[in-house]
Formats: structure tokens, C-alpha cells, sequence
């Protein structure tokens, strides 16, 4: 009945695995706990697991990357440890549980802390920077979230029964392969991925039919923020390159379970051609971290400079360029695996070639600071530390684009140093700029500014720490994924490592401190007038947080800065001279039991329980079938309803003392910030 799950699935082989699943078992008790006896199951269901509302599924997308986020990092902090003891020493961590701590360590990372990171910003910002009331799927919208959700579930289950894979977060063949690891370890990093694949699928989808189809009146397509811009680009590069992913897995999954053997060299397959599509998604992969940082830093930088943007349609083109390019360099990935010169020096050359448009958003970056007023904000200071060391990331990058020099250092931490010199600054520094930046919008106060600038010490020093170091002893030799080494001149860097290691969980705990301190104070943080930063795009026009239908009267635009230029005119939170009924999209339990049978088919595929498996299939297509019956779709907020919400924002707005760009930081900032005249 249970298929291969049995007692030995429990996690008894050794007493680290123990006590992280202990974590998890107690961590799921507690919040379901607290849940019940805050009673609130109802509201839990009614206002966030069935909204389809995109600002809440936004929320719900960075709650799970927030969770995620710290099994990531203690298990990062727990492989350091185990290498700053490893000289000459097998340590306390044995080389299988390892292998499982980088393999998991990397797919959290990439597919459930960045991906659910950036996607949750983008569900949040987007439509209110478009001017629109919602994505144009908001039922899809939902069942990604529960999609990406069951393969997060899947990846804590996994520390509880069973154990994970040991292939490393790409999962080559042929060790992946059934013969190699007849494990369950392979199965839930199939179907995680998968799960998460489809979802991201459709939320690319989604993502760029709102933006084609909801801008408001009159804004074109170079209206658009920067911010918008690398939201087009990373849904169509979701698109195209999530499904190389699919179909790699799945093909994957048939070797393991059909014995179809499609990455088997000896009969008849080829582990290049798993090796290809899986970079094939990887590299565009890599923009699609990247890019949202890019618009992130983008906004904040125009923002906490005030000044418009330098170089916008530079900027534009560039954002586009990078994302062509990163189509044609996915070989670069394996130039150690035989390929012949030339074919090597194609793929050299065109990585060479994203350094030009990155460095023009640099540039601009920086021309924009130019002359401008600025505030050390801590988007602004997340800014700042971006440029110095993502330079420092992209002049590596060039480096291993030379297949001679990469061919040396491929399998050291010199890449490692390298991956994570790209991805912390690039996309997790530009994500934490987005929390804090768009934090009062969602929620309608502001984070505590001295524990966010303390996280912000935390994170940067213990990025310095933690990587700099490999790229030296990456330079000397040491082999990246070592459990142990025996060269005693890699030992002090290995200290200095895991001193920054140390840093970078004390950044964790202090966001963890950070929230609790906003939320205890919260109403000497409130914003609810709107605009705390002085913003310039739509979304700072009104309140904080934005009614549900976002806009009472959908905004007319007519330049970049649309509402920063209404500002300047005297022309911005103006009453409408008519309230009408606004149509939203009704709450739908689709999503989550898409979730919930998603999560459960993975499960029961990857212990071989067959019945559970056509049981959780029916459920999923059975309630995506049965939703398609349903035309009460829609539910109507009552003109009258709007009126008195929008009034009595405009009344608490007329009532809020402005104050100047200075006082910006201090609890005199009510969500009103304007420039001296």
C-alpha cells in the first residue's frame, strides 16, 4: 500500500539528518499550532490560500523563498564547517550526507529561494507599475504558486524520509541514472524540479500577456519602467527555457522508471544530450536571476538619487540585448567535456560579448548618480555594493569565457567563488533591495531602517568573507565539492570561509529580529498616505497597502515617470469626478488543491505508491476540468464601496504632514515625502 516506504526511510543515519528533521516535523507543528489558536484557518483560507488577488500571491511566493532561504543558507553553513575541520580529517559530516547538502543547497538556492524571490516581487510590483488591476491570468497565477510550492514541499519532505540526491544540483547522468543511484534521492529531485518547471512555465506566460495586453492608456512600451522592461525579458526567456528543463527531467524520469535509457552511452543514448538541454535552460537561467535585480537596482537608484533615470532606452536595449545573448553561450558550461576548439571559441567569444551590455548598465547606473541628491538608503547601499563586486563577478566571468583558462579551474572553488560573486550581489542583494524598497507598499510600514542596515553590514561582509577566499584557493587547486582535502595551504582560507559563513547566518537572524521589531512598532512606521520614498512610478499614487482593486481609476500616462512628473505638476492624488463598479476576479480554491495533488503525485512517484499517484492525477486535472465549468468567475466591488475606501485615503492624505527628502528615514516620514520648492 505504502509502495518502498517503510521504517528505513526515517531519518536515523546519522544525527545531523535527525535533528534537521526534528526542525522541520517541529517547525510545521508550530505553525499550524499558532495558526489554531490565533484561529485563524478561516481567514487563511479566505483572504490568502484561495486569492487570486496578484498582490497576496506575491506575498505568498517570498513567504516560501524567506523559508527556503534559511534551510539554504544552514545548510551552506554547515558544509563550510565541515571544511574548515576537513584538513586531513574526515569531519563529522561522512562524503554521501555531503554530496546531499550541495546537492540540496543548490536547488534550493536557484529554484526555490531565487526563482519564488524575484517571481513574488514581480506578482507584487508589476501590475500596479503597468497601472493594472491584476495579471491577465489570475487563476494560473495561482496554481504556479501552488506548483512551485509542491516541489518546496517536496524538498522538506525530502529531510524527513529519505534521502536526497547526491548528483549535485544539475543532476548528470549517468550517476543519476537508476544503475548509479537506485535511491528515492533522484525521484524527489525530478519531480521538485518539474513541479517547479511547469509553474514557472505559466507564470512566464502570464507575466508577459500583462504586460502586453494591461498597460494603462498611454503607456507604450518605452513608458514602461526599467523595472517592467526586465520583467518582458525574463518571461519570455521563462518561456523558452524552462522547457529544456521539463523535458530533460521527464526524460530522465523515463530512464529511471520506463528503463528507456535516454542518457545511456552504452545502449544506444547520449549523456551529452542531457548535458545540452539542461544548459540550455541554465544559462538563460542565469539572466532570468539576474535581470530582476537589474530592474530592481534600476528603480531604486532613480529613486534615492532623485533624478530620472540616465540612459533609459540604453538601458532598454541592453536589458534585450542580454537577453538574446544568453540563448548562444550555454556551451561554456562544459568546455571541459571535449568539444572541439573552435566550437569552444564561438561560445568564448559571444560569453565575452554580455560583458558589453552589462557594463553599459553600469554606467548608466552610475551617470544617473551623477549630480543627483542622494539617500544611503538600504536599496541604495544594496546598489552601491552591487556595482563594486558584480564587477569584480563579471571581470571572473570574462576570465572563465577563455576555454583555456576555464579548462584549469572548472572543477575548483575558483568557479564556485565566481557562481556565488555573481548570484548574491545579482540577484539575492537585489532582491533584498526590493523587500525593503516595496515592504510599506505591501504591508503600509516601513522596515526598521538600523536593523536593515545591519543586515546589509551582515550579508556584504560575510559575502567578502565566505567567497573571496575561494577564488584563491580555487586558483591554487583545491577541487570544488570536497568533503575533505589534504593540501594544508588551503586550511586558513577554509577559516576565513566559514568566518563568513557565520556572518551570513547572523544576516539571516537579523531579518528574522528586523520583521519582529517593524511589526512591534508598526504604527510608528505607517505609511499609509502612500509614497515614503518619493517614488516615481505608478504604484507610489496610491495607498499603502493598495485597496484590492489597486486603482479607482485606471491612470492615464504620458511619460517614463509618470507619477513623479504628475507630482511636479500638482496634478497627482486627485479624487475621480465619477466612481464606478470594479470587476475582480473571484477567489478560487484551484490553486491550492492544485498544490496539494501536486505535491502528493511527486510524493507518490517517488516511492512507487501507483494508487496515490492516479488518485492525486485525478484531482489535479479534476479540479482544473471542473474549474472550467464555473462562470461565476467574477465578483463586483460596489461603487459605493470604492468611494468611501478611496475618500477616506484622500482625507488621511490631506491630514499627513509632508516631509522633506531629509527626514525621509526618521518616524516623521508618514508615507508623504515631497522636495522642497
Amino acid at each position: 500500500m505504502f509502495g518502498e516506504l517503510g521504517y528505513n526511510a526515517l531519518p536515523f543515519y546519522s544525527a545531523i539528518a535527525t535533528v534537521a528533521a526534528s526542525v522541520v516535523v517541529l517547525g510545521a507543528v508550530v505553525v499550524v499550532g499558532s495558526i489554531t489558536w490565533l484561529r485563524g484557518w478561516r481567514a487563511l483560507w479566505s483572504e490568502w490560500l484561495t486569492s487570486v488577488d496578484h498582490k497576496r500571491i506575491g506575498i505568498m511566493y517570498v513567504v516560501v523563498s524567506f523559508v527556503m532561504l534559511a534551510r539554504a543558507v544552514i545548510e551552506a553553513c554547515v558544509m563550510r564547517s565541515q571544511q574548515a575541520v576537513a584538513y586531513d580529517s574526515p569531519g563529522f559530516i561522512p562524503p554521501e550526507h555531503f554530496a546531499q547538502l550541495f546537492t540540496t543547497h543548490g536547488t534550493i538556492m536557484i529554484f526555490f529561494m531565487a526563482m519564488p524571490f524575484l517571481i513574488g516581487i514581480y506578482n507584487f510590483a508589476m501590475p500596479l507599475q503597468l497601472g493594472a488591476r491584476d495579471v491577465s491570468f489570475p487563476v494560473m497565477n495561482s496554481i504556479s504558486l501552488g506548483l512551485t510550492s509542491a516541489g518546496a514541499v517536496l524538498m522538506m519532505i525530502s529531510l524527513c524520509l529519505g534521502k536526497f540526491s547526491t548528483g549535485g544540483w544539475t543532476g548528470y547522468p549517468p550517476y543519476t541514472e537508476l544503475s548509479f543511484s537506485p535511491g528515492v534521492g533522484v525521484d524527489y529531485w525530478i519531480w521538485a524540479l518539474t513541479l517547479s518547471s511547469l509553474g514557472n512555465t505559466m507564470t512566464g506566460i502570464n507575466f508577459a500577456v500583462t504586460i502586453y495586453k494591461k498597460r494603462a492608456p498611454g503607456m507604450t512600451l518605452f513608458r514602461m519602467p526599467l523595472f517592467c522592461w526586465t520583467a518582458l525579458c525574463i518571461s519570455i526567456l521563462m518561456i523558452f527555457a524552462m522547457p529544456p528543463l521539463t523535458v530533460a527531467t521527464l526524460m530522465l524520469a523515463m530512464d529511471r522508471y520506463l528503463d528507456m535509457h535516454f542518457f545511456t552511452n552504452a545502449l544506444g543514448g547520449n549523456m551529452m544530450n542531457y548535458v545540452n538541454m539542461f544548459w540550455l535552460f541554465g544559462h538563460p537561467e542565469v539572466y532570468i536571476l539576474i535581470l530582476p535585480a537589474f530592474g530592481v537596482y534600476s528603480e531604486t537608484i532613480a529613486t534615492f538619487s532623485n533624478k530620472r533615470l540616465y540612459g533609459y532606452t540604453s538601458l532598454v536595449w541592453a536589458t534585450v540585448s542580454i537577453a538574446v545573448l544568453s540563448f548562444t553561450v550555454w556551451l561554456h558550461h562544459f568546455f571541459t567535456m571535449g568539444q572541439d576548439g573552435s566550437v569552444n571559441a564561438v561560445f568564448g567569444i559571444a560569453t565575452m560579448l554580455i560583458a558589453i551590455p552589462t557594463g553599459v548598465k553600469v554606467y548608466d547606473w552610475l551617470l544617473t548618480m551623477f549630480r543627483g541628491r542622494i539617500r544611503l538608503s538600504v536599496p541604495m547601499l544594496y546598489a552601491s555594493a552591487f556595482m563594486i563586486l558584480f564587477v569584480v563577478g563579471g571581470a571572473t566571468g570574462v576570465m572563465l569565457a577563455n576555454p583555456g583558462f576555464d579548462y584549469q579551474v572548472h572543477n575548483t572553488l575558483f568557479l564556485v567563488a565566481h557562481f556565488h560573486n555573481m548570484l548574491i550581489p545579482g540577484l539575492l542583494f537585489g532582491m533584498l533591495s526590493a523587500y525593503h524598497y516595496w515592504f510599506p507598499k505591501a504591508f503600509g510600514f516601513r522596515l526598521n531602517e538600523v536593523w536593515g542596515r545591519i543586515i546589509f553590514a551582515c550579508w556584504t561582509g560575510g559575502f567578502l568573507l565566505a567567497f573571496m577566499p575561494l577564488y584563491i584557493v580555487g586558483a591554487l587547486g583545491m577541487p570544488r565539492r570536497s568533503q575533505e582535502f589534504f593540501e594544508a595551504v588551503y586550511q586558513p582560507y577554509m577559516y576565513v570561509a566559514l568566518a563568513g559563513a557565520a556572518l551570513v547566518f547572523c544576516a539571516l537572524a537579523s531579518m528574522a529580529i528586523q520583521l519582529w521589531t517593524s511589526i512591534r512598532n508598526r504604527d510608528s512606521l505607517r505609511v499609509f498616505a502612500g509614497d515614503p520614498w518619493n517614488g516615481r512610478t505608478l504604484e507610489w499614487s496610491i495607498a499603502a497597502p493598495p485597496p484590492e482593486y489597486n486603482f479607482a481609476r485606471i491612470p492615464k500616462v504620458d511619460s517614463v515617470d509618470a507619477f513623479y512628473q504628475a507630482k511636479q505638476q500638482r496634478t497627482a492624488w486627485r479624487a475621480p469626478d465619477e466612481y464606478f463598479d470594479i470587476p475582480l476576479p473571484a477567489n478560487s480554491p484551484v490553486g491550492f488543491l492544485c498544490c496539494v495533488s501536486g505535491g502528493a503525485f511527486g510524493f507518490a512517484l517517488t516511492w512507487h505508491i501507483w494508487w496515490a499517484v492516479v488518485v492525486s492525477a485525478l484531482v489535479f486535472f479534476g479540479s482544473i476540468v471542473l474549474r472550467s465549468f464555473n462562470r461565476d468567475t467574477m465578483r463586483i466591488v460596489p461603487s459605493g464601496e470604492v468611494q468611501e475606501t478611496e475618500e477616506n485615503w484622500l482625507l488621511a492624505l490631506s491630514e499627513t504632514p509632508p516631509v522633506a527628502n531629509e527626514a525621509m528615514f526618521t518616524t516623521a516620514n508618514r508615507g508623504l515625502v515631497r522636495e522642497p520648492v
